[in-house]
């Protein structure tokens, strides 16, 4: 009887502790968010091949996503609900359905956090591993798992997590993706010695592990009457090195990189070990900056399932060398990142001419930049056996040679000025080498795009409240779909209110036929936290890139609705 009533107690106690907890945790916290709806509706339009059979009874699509985050003092927690219903055109049709995409739950002091769920993460620069999201691509390689931080002693920062990636809506089984595990440490060698705690240098250093396993074991080839079967292996690990060095306006940072043989549908199979450099130097001082950066990646894809094609489930992120530009024109070429293999580099200057005669009466900007980026070269393992051949070791390559092979390259000059209090003008030239074979993933269709582009962009403040903007732009080729020139009018009622027409019109294109307007009308109106944006008109088809991670986006006419805002 004394046991059961000791029992009872007991059971009381702990049923009854969690709702007083749980009320302490309610009180005092904060609730916030943010969430976005884009919906299309699509017109038929013959000029650009769109039908009602083509469009196949979809008329309209709709991505939405809604975050809410609760925090209260230490504790953190938030999901993400994210629709697609359907998803609009140009976005994998795999993400259709609505659910909750992401969830977590996050607890953190001074010497630990740790976290619960889904979350996004990077070592370094991120060659080893970044799971990031990103909403223009329809990309998220979010982890789901467990993470945890800790800051055990001044300047040292460390890092452990385990988990699976999301793969659209997929659930997790054993042996459809593999289960990444990492770990990272980072060293601020000033704050762990107080001698150099007043140094005018400052030195950081770091290191990761990354290791995937996948459930897969064998892989057969049939090579005419002959079948062969190779070994995979389950666990395929990575490692990174950094050092970061910083002196007044200079700025040293450099990554290196190993990965395991990890053979893989992106590498025809090979067993052969990656690699990648990544570096950059940077100085400035008032008036002037300067920034060069170089890179290296061979065999470097790392995915978390070795039979993945698409763009998902990539487990790092080799960062771009190449200018990310803003004018519709100089992105109709993107660079995208090649993991089989790349040689880049990169230099840019940014100077002010002070006021005067050349500068003017407010100084005028200047900012060139010129990147390029080859293939790397390849060397048969041995004679008779070809490059890049399945089951072998692939091929051997020169660590610091450039291939022959041009990808990409750009040279681009921008001029900003300010001619008064009301009027600015920026003027840009944009000269692109484009290897379309290669950058949109084919094998002989095309020639090499050689692009020049002029940028001419003025604003005319009329008053505190309004001002007009004119945008012209032209690119001239011989190539791909010849000349094009465009032009944007924007008018806006500060704070409130935009308007704009804009037309790209395909003028040099071989087919008459061809020869499109892709006009647009829009509007916007910002509320607050609140915007709302409406464009009706054509979007021509195209690569759209971010950080060198792109989708296809095909030509479309119709009405887009843009609804952001947060609390």
């Amino acid at each position: 009887m004394k046991k059961t009533i000791i029992l009872l107690l007991t059971l009381t106690g702990i049923f009854a502790y969690p709702p007083v907890r749980a009320q302490e945790l309610i009180q005092g916290g904060t609730v916030s968010g943010n969430f976005q709806i884009d919906g299309q509706y699509y017109n038929e339009d013959k000029a650009l091949g769109i039908t009602a059979d083509t469009m196949a009874g979809k008329r309209y699509g709709v991505n939405a996503f809604g975050n809410l985050l609760y925090t209260n003092g230490k504790f953190t927690a938030g999901l993400r609900f994210e629709t697609y219903l359907p998803p609009m055109t140009g976005y994998s049709t795999s993400l259709e359905g609505s659910n909750i995409a992401n969830w977590f739950a996050d607890y953190k002091t001074d010497f630990i956090q740790l976290t619960v769920g889904n979350f996004y993460e990077q070592f370094g620069s991120g060659m080893i591993l970044r799971s990031y999201e990103e909403w223009s691509l329809g990309y998220d390689n979010s982890l789901k798992g467990i993470r945890v931080k800790l800051n055990p002693f001044k300047g040292i920062a460390l890092k452990g997590l385990v988990g699976y990636q999301r793969s659209y809506w997929t659930p997790y089984e054993d042996g459809n993706r593999g289960i990444v595990r990492g770990a990272d440490a980072e060293f601020y060698i000033n704050e762990m010695i107080p001698s150099l705690s007043e140094s005018r240098t400052k030195v950081i250093l770091g290191g990761s592990f990354v290791s995937k396993y996948e459930k897969m074991t064998t892989k057969r080839l049939v090579r005419g009457d002959s079948i062969y079967e190779y070994k995979l292996p389950r666990n395929i690990a990575s490692f990174a090195g950094r050092l970061n060095v910083i002196r007044g306006g200079w700025n040293f940072m450099s990554e290196y990189a190993y990965k395991m043989n990890n053979p893989s549908a992106a590498n025809n199979f090979i067993y052969k070990e990656g690699q990648a450099l990544y570096s950059t130097l940077s100085w400035s001082t008032k008036g002037i900056g300067v920034m060069l950066g170089a890179k290296r990646v061979d065999n470097m894809s790392y995915k978390s399932r070795m039979n993945e094609t698409e763009s998902i489930l990539d487990i790092n992120f080799l960062p771009p060398l190449a200018k990310q530009h803003q004018y519709s024109f100089a992105t109709m070429y993107p660079f995208s990142t090649q993991p089989n293999g790349e040689m880049a580099y990169q230099a840019q200057i940014d100077f002010k001419i002070p006021k005067g005669n050349l500068g003017g009466k407010y100084g005028t900007q200047v900012s060139v930049n010129y990147s390029q980026v080859n293939n790397i070269k390849k060397e048969q393992i041995e004679e008779g056996i070809p490059v890049d051949s399945t089951g072998t070791l692939g091929y051997s390559s020169p660590f610091f040679s450039f291939g022959d092979e041009l990808y990409y390259s750009d040279f681009s000059l921008f001029i900003t000025r300010k001619f008064s209090k009301s009027t600015k003008a920026n003027v840009g030239y944009v000269y692109q080498q484009y290897n379309k074979d290669v950058l949109t993933g084919h094998n002989g269709e095309y020639p090499n795009v050689l692009a020049s582009i002029f940028i001419a962009d003025i604003t005319v403040r009329l008053n505190d409240k309004n001002a007009l903007r004119l945008e012209n732009q032209w690119l001239f080729t011989k190539q791909d779909k010849g000349n094009w020139v465009g032009g944007t009018l924007e008018y806006t009622f500060a704070p409130k209110w935009f308007m704009s027409v804009a037309d790209e019109y395909n003028y040099g294109n071989d087919d008459s036929d061809q020869q499109l307007h892709y006009y647009a009308i829009s509007a916007g109106y910002t509320d607050g936290p609140t915007r709302i944006a409406v464009n009706y008109g054509r979007q021509r088809e195209g690569l759209l890139c971010v950080g060198g991670v792109c989708r296809f986006v095909p030509a479309a006419n119709g009405i887009t609705i843009t609804i952001t805002s947060s609390f």
